[in-house]
Order: C-alpha cells, then structure tokens, then sequence
C-alpha cells in the first residue's frame, strides 16, 4: 500500500499537465502556431468569403430597396392615373346623363306642345258642340214656349195670333 500512496502521490503532486511551467515553451510555441493558422485561414479563406457575401446582400438589398422605390413611385403613378380616369369618367357621366335630361326634357315638352294643342283643339270643339246644343235648346225652349203660350190663351178661352206670342216669347227670353 505504501506504493499506491507513492505513485498516487506523485501523479497529485504533477497536477494538471496545462498549469505544469516544464510545458508552458511548448504549449506556448504550438498556440502561436495554431493562432497564426487560424489567422490565415481565416484571412485568406473565411473572411473574403464572408465579404463577398456581405457586399452580394448589400447589393441585393441596395437594388431591392431601388426597385422598391420604383415600384413605389410607379404605385403612385397608377393611383394618380386612376383617379384621373376616375374624375374623367364621373364628368363624362354627369355630361350624359345631362344631356339626356335635356333631350328628355325637350321631347316632353313637344309632347305636352303637342297634347296643349290636342286639347285646346277638343275644348273648341267642345265650346262648339256646346253652342250648338245651347242653340238648339234655346230654340225648342222658344219653340216649346211658344205652343205652351199658345195652349193656355187658347184655354183661357182667348185667341192670339202667332206673332204676338213670338214678341212675348222673345221678350220673356231675353230678361
């Protein structure tokens, strides 16, 4: 057993190989060496690459936001026109729908020309048929007045010639 204390004694006292100073030149000299390797390999290897790429995206993104701009401005453009053609096409309906109202309006009005002339044609006529029937109502009363007249004097037991019963009837007739 005092042999294991031994050996185990030795292998503790040795400790961590990294913290032994007998290997520090050596450990020294191999991470210079890997610090340089890794210093060129990334130089010359990793970091152009990773230019190229950041320099492609940058151009990417640089005519992206370009074409982003254009297609703004041509967004704007449309937007623009439309409402143009918008504008345009609500005055060319307004002007439509009063030029139909014109015609419109027009065609009533030589319709309504045309029914004023149409009626005042019929009350002449009506004026006329009514003269007419007044006429002839005036001389079937007159005649009908003059019998009646002639009936009662002869009733009254008196007689009276034709003429005297047409004055009296046509003094009667006038008020």
């Amino acid at each position: 057993m005092a042999t294991e204390t031994v050996e185990h004694g030795a292998e503790a006292s040795a400790g961590m190989p990294q913290l032994d100073f007998s290997t520090f030149p050596n450990q020294i000299f191999w991470l210079i060496v890997t610090l340089v390797v890794i210093y060129f390999v990334l130089s010359r290897i990793a970091l152009p690459r990773i230019g190229a790429v950041l320099v492609e995206r940058s151009g990417t993104i640089t005519n992206d936001i370009a074409a982003a701009e254009e297609l703004k401005h041509k967004a704007v453009e449309a937007e623009a026109a439309y409402q143009q053609a918008l504008t345009d096409a609500r005055a060319q309906a307004s002007a439509i729908v009063a030029e139909a109202k014109a015609d419109i309006q027009s065609e009533l009005d030589a319709e309504l020309k045309k029914a004023d002339k149409k009626i005042a044609a019929k009350a002449a006529e009506s004026e006329k048929a009514i003269a007419d029937i007044r006429d002839g109502a005036v001389k079937s009363v007159t005649e009908v007045a003059k019998d009646t007249a002639k009936e009662l004097v002869a009733v009254f037991g008196g007689t009276a010639d034709a003429k005297t019963i047409t004055a009296a009837v046509a003094a009667r007739m006038k008020g």
